[in-house]
């Protein structure tokens, strides 16, 4: 058996005030998966555990998300997460606050013939 790529989705996700790269992250992900309902396991027969998701996050200060968080909102199978400088941020007018944006591809694949 190999790995086979069967979804690919995209998500965005902000934090309006807090600026906080991990809730920014968590809400990207969760649009990205709200796009499918992931039936593609039990359609060839396979437990939704079994598969396999990669987590591709895009957001200012990669560094403060919090990988664990973002691993525990898949609903199901196992994953990674890789976290790279990109999003955006948004200053206000008297640069005091900032909106941040984050950008998610999420990579879901199962091991099949």
């Amino acid at each position: 058996m190999a790995m086979k790529r069967m979804v690919l989705e995209f998500g965005m996700g902000t934090d309006i005030s807090g600026a906080d790269p991990t809730k920014a992250a968590l809400r990207a992900l969760r649009d990205a998966l709200s796009h499918n309902s992931l039936s593609i396991a039990t359609a060839l027969g396979r437990s939704p555990d079994a598969m396999t998701i990669d987590v591709h996050i895009g957001v200012p200060r990669p560094d403060q998300v919090d990988g664990a968080q973002v691993l525990a909102a898949l609903p199901h199978g196992k994953g990674t997460v890789t976290v790279v400088d990109g999003g955006l941020e948004v200053r206000d007018d008297v640069g005091q606050a900032s909106t941040l944006i984050a950008n998610v591809c999420a990579i879901v694949s199962l091991d099949i013939q």
